[in-house]
């Protein structure tokens, strides 16, 4: 009989380390502390994140609002860069900028993190990446899990969620209901692929034009792996800047599904979305992933966001007060379509003409 089967079994045994949890959740503190807003109560290390909800009371008829969201499979290209400090930057634009669509202001979070083995130092850094992307959202990070999961994931991989939950004064709320004919669609660029459609991505760039992550690419100027990694954008606090300024009808945030299908989200009965692709062009690496892997695009357009991260739609006479305010923040924007009655067009929203060159 082996001295393995001799022994008592352990936690430790299977493949679980508590004592690198515990380290992990101590490297983490500090970051965590940098996200902490008034209303938050207590520290890491509860069994529940507090939040005081008397702060609501200055609200009339207070709307909570509440997203979920992962990444995706860019946790691949993170894990093969060793590279763990934006991860989650990624994660709290997915959920944040879910949740600002509406009008709501981003309250706070709470994060899964699910690791084959803890490395306290990655963890942490997941972490880092979490919190700096809360403070960019305005929104506090009260609380998450490290779940090591020993058989089920290999010991360099691991995967990441999020929850959030916001505010909006109910006449407030933006929305179809508030598009009208005549409303002008406002893009908002990107800073790259963001978190959605790396499936795609992963498979043609490296199944099938077999390009490596340390690979430079003249057009980036940068590697393809510095690429692929470049954060999300995160807009929650320049589109709350943009209902302060300007009358907002609504917002439209471009994730999976691509530009029309998101946009078609926000647009009512009887009225249709005209975005002209001559307004902008998209970055290079889309065109390395419609080129490498010969992605019709269609294809392209259904999957990735083209170069536009988020759209609003506001007003005609808003249009010039919006593009000053975006500017001033640093998002570069531009007018890109119109809303019209449908006509011999369906209800959604449609992409004409063909990509600035």
């Amino acid at each position: 009989m082996s001295e393995t089967e001799t022994t008592g079994a352990s936690y430790a045994a299977a493949g679980v380390d508590i004592e690198a949890g515990d380290r992990a959740v101590e490297l983490m503190k500090e970051w965590v502390k940098k996200t902490q807003r008034p209303e938050v109560l207590g520290g890491l290390g509860g069994f529940a994140g507090l939040f005081d909800a008397s702060a609501l009371k200055r609200y009339e008829r207070p709307l909570l609002a509440s997203a979920t969201d992962g990444v995706g499979t860019k946790v691949d290209i993170a894990r093969q860069m060793g590279v763990y400090d934006t991860i989650g930057h990624d994660l709290v634009a997915m959920v944040m900028d879910d949740i600002v669509v509406c009008g709501a202001e981003p309250l706070f979070m709470t994060d899964y993190i699910c690791v084959g083995k803890v490395h306290p130092e990655r963890v942490a850094a997941v972490v880092k990446g979490i919190a700096e992307g809360c403070v960019l959202a305005g929104c506090a990070l009260v609380g998450g899990e490290t779940a090591e999961h020993p058989g089920l994931l290999g010991p360099d991989d691991f995967d990441v969620a999020g929850a959030g939950t916001g505010v909006v004064e109910a006449d407030r709320l933006l929305g179809a209901d508030r598009i009208r004919a005549g409303d002008v669609v406002i893009a908002m660029a990107s800073s790259g692929l963001h978190s959605n459609g790396y499936s795609l991505v992963r498979h043609v760039l490296f199944d099938r034009a077999g390009m490596r992550l340390e690979q430079r690419v003249e057009e980036f100027g940068r590697t393809l792996g510095e690429e692929l990694l470049e954060p999300t954008r995160i807009y929650s606090l320049d589109c709350l800047a943009l209902t302060r300024t300007a009358e907002v009808h609504a917002f439209s945030h471009i994730t999976g599904g691509g530009l029309a299908a998101n946009l078609a989200r926000v647009i009512p009965d009887g009225l249709h979305a005209a975005v002209d692709r001559s307004t902008w062009t998209p970055g290079a690496v889309f065109d390395l992933v419609g080129t490498a892997g010969r992605v019709e695009r269609l294809e392209l357009e259904k999957t990735l966001n083209m170069g536009v991260g988020m759209m609003a739609v506001v007003p005609a006479e808003s249009v010039d007060v919006a593009l000053t305010t975006l500017a001033d923040r640093g998002v570069d924007a531009w007018v890109a379509g119109e809303i019209t009655e449908r006509g011999e067009h369906p209800t959604g929203a449609t992409l004409t003409g063909d990509y600035a060159a």
